[in-house]
């Protein structure tokens, strides 16, 4: 699998902010992909070296909208911890933020 396909996209919130300031960096991932696919694809597209991948499965959760039901998607989500004084560009706006 390439690695453009494996990291889908950062996630955004409050809590990745927060680890952010800490080294570790959340992403997206494609639902098949394993820890070292994601080690081999964010080495690869961020030149940095990645020391620990933890990997989530975020259930679907009920959504109403009037009358009508529904679900959200499940999705994969991975944190990925870089050595200490390393940094992913993408992140670098948000670290400046949320200080």
């Amino acid at each position: 699998m390439e690695p453009s396909a494996v990291i889908i996209r950062p996630v955004v919130s409050e809590k990745s902010y927060v680890l952010a300031a800490a080294g570790k960096y959340t992403f997206r991932i494609h639902p098949d992909a394993h820890k070292t696919q994601v080690r081999q694809a964010v080495e690869a597209l961020f030149d940095v070296h990645v020391q620990e991948v933890r990997t989530i499965s975020v259930k679907s959760k009920p959504k109403r909208r009037g009358i009508s039901r529904g679900r959200t998607r499940t999705w994969k989500k991975a944190i990925v911890q870089v050595r200490a004084g390393e940094t992913i560009p993408i992140f670098a706006t948000l670290e400046s933020t949320a200080s």
